[in-house]
């Protein structure tokens, strides 16, 4: 049967249980054993021989024992930075697992590079990568001296140089630290990494300067696109939105979309420097279909939680070993302007805050761009990752309505990170979901990968165990119930794009989206999550992966 003929045929889909999240007061009221499609709706739900009767002439769907839940929804993710057309080798810890490992792979490429080339690498993670902190310049200088090399660091928050990169960039001894932004020295010499504004303006690019690193053809984006959100895919993923798109990826989106590549409705924040332009467009929050949508506004106020960057009260150790306050990304004033404009626009905000001094100051500005000029309705702004909060803080989000959108996976998989940094006291605190739900707050989930793994199971047994891959429990008073965590991946992540009327549930009139485990979540073992086999994956009432039967 064509896609076509399936738009206008009923389906039925049953299984051993159906988890609707269609907002009943219990658990146990949000199950069935079936439900009906049409096209790329749900019409009906409930028990499977009042709908095998109602709906007679409908294709049967039997998924047997297995357990449909609403289809995941990573509410904060960068599928578009993955899409580098196989340009970058990769240094993921898993790929390279030692120093000497990283300037073999980054030599073979250079010694298949023209001279003066570029060559770079990625998915780099400096604590994961036995001697990691000896990946710096003098390493990278051995790797080549004909070529720029240059590693990103898997956050995107930094970046190793060698000295033909930082040449290319402007940057030496005598170059100050830019605004928002740290060239790390080592008795005055720099030691090749680069931080925050540093990296992404020094390298990717800013304003009228031209972006040093090389862009793939958009060919090679697309493919590289179609394989990322196909592991997305594979993990339950049935909508992703990305918090971080420049005119790029915009164009790379629509393509995908074009040649029938996209298998995850996405939605996009567009990155706040490409804002003033979208409203003389007529591009306005929500402007899109249910398979591209524009989300919202991106910006960034500071440092990442994992990397020892964040903009935080109290010092702790950073990303060197020493003690730090962290990076503030944006002055005051910058935040204060965006949030000001994109809020006046009725746009929705998606702000990068990981420190409590970071979330205090884009609160600030909220508040001031409302008492200014009143929200429109729906226009719920969000604080991306918003990791280190207090009960003063926690309220003011409240207040003001403000959607959090923590890291699901973060402690379980950075664990040992969050600990070397913060402490234990206040690494128990991070990625608050059970104060935040507490305080009736609705929380999105997200991988913000790839900074994390973007299986959202994992994540489920990250957020209802709070244990560490090493096995270390950071703030058990965090923990939330498995329905809980499900409901943070579902109806949450709906809520903070903004498409909680259609999105997050198996309803009638929402859309047929949703993942197929072989366990039922809500009853196995927390500690097992993670392992839950996912059997298929659907979008639209069509499987996008897996065995559908």
């Amino acid at each position: 049967m064509t896609r076509e003929e399936g738009a206008h045929r009923p389906r039925v889909v049953r299984a051993r249980r159906v988890v609707t999240m269609d907002g009943h007061a219990s658990e146990a009221s949000e199950t069935a054993d079936a439900f009906a499609t049409l096209g790329e709706r749900v019409i009906a739900v409930g028990d499977a021989p009042d709908l095998l009767d109602r709906f007679s002439g409908a294709d049967v769907i039997d998924l047997g024992q297995d357990v449909v839940v609403p289809g995941f929804n990573d509410a904060h993710a960068h599928p578009s930075l993955l899409a580098d057309g196989g340009l970058y080798v990769d240094l993921a810890p898993t790929v390279t697992r030692t120093a000497e490992e990283v300037r073999r792979a980054l030599a073979e490429r250079a010694a298949r590079t023209p001279d003066g080339a570029w060559v770079v690498g990625h998915n780099f993670d400096v604590s994961r990568t036995e001697d990691g902190g000896a990946v710096d310049r003098a390493l990278l200088d051995r790797v080549s001296a004909r070529h720029p090399v240059l590693i990103i660091h898997y956050s995107y928050h930094g970046a190793v140089a060698n000295s033909a990169a930082l040449a290319a960039a402007g940057y030496d001894e005598n170059t100050p630290d830019p605004v928002g932004g740290e060239l790390v020295r080592d008795g005055g010499r720099l030691t090749g990494v680069v931080w925050e504004r540093a990296w992404m303006e020094g390298f990717l690019g800013h304003g009228a300067r031209p972006a040093l690193v090389p862009a793939p053809t958009i060919e090679a984006r697309v493919e590289s696109l179609r394989r990322v959100v196909g592991r997305l895919n594979a993990a339950g993923v049935t909508s992703i939105c990305d918090a971080m798109v420049h005119p790029a990826d915009w164009e790379l989106y629509q393509c995908a979309r074009d040649l029938d590549a996209l298998t995850a409705r996405i939605g996009m924040l567009l990155w706040y420097e490409f804002f003033d332009a979208a409203p003389r467009l007529g591009l306005r929050t929500g402007f899109g279909d249910e398979w591209l949508r524009f989300t919202g506004v991106k910006m960034m106020t500071d440092g990442a939680v994992s990397g020892g960057t964040c903009l935080c009260s109290r010092p702790y150790r950073g990303a060197q070993g020493e003690p730090t306050g962290g990076i503030q990304v944006m002055p005051d004033e910058e935040i204060a302007d965006v949030v000001h404009r994109v809020h006046a626009a009725g746009g929705r905000l998606a702000v990068h805050a990981n420190g409590d001094l970071a979330i205090g100051k884009v609160l600030d500005a909220m508040e001031e761009a409302a008492a200014a000029v009143p929200a429109r309705p729906g226009q719920a702004h969000r604080i991306e990752h918003c990791s280190v909060v207090d009960a003063r803080l926690v309220e003011r989000i409240r207040a003001l309505g403000v959607v959090p959108v923590p890291f699901g996976a973060f402690v379980r998989y950075h664990g040992h990170n969050l600990l070397d940094h913060y402490g234990s006291e206040r690494a128990a605190r991070i990625s608050p979901h059970r104060t935040f739900r507490d305080a009736g707050i609705t929380v999105a989930g997200s991988s913000d990968h790839p900074c994390g793994p973007p299986e959202p199971l994992f994540a489920l047994q990250s957020m209802t165990t709070r244990r560490s891959l090493d096995g270390a429990v950071l703030g058990e008073a965090e923990r939330l119930t498995p329905y809980e965590a499900l409901e943070v991946y579902t109806v949450g992540s709906a809520v903070a794009s903004g498409e909680e009327r259609f999105k997050g549930r198996i309803a009638p009139g929402f859309l047929a989206d949703f993942t197929v485990l072989a366990e039922d979540p809500l009853r196995a073992d927390p500690e097992g999550l993670a392992e839950i086999p996912v059997t298929s994956t659907w979008v639209g009432g069509r499987p996008v992966w897996g065995d559908p039967a």
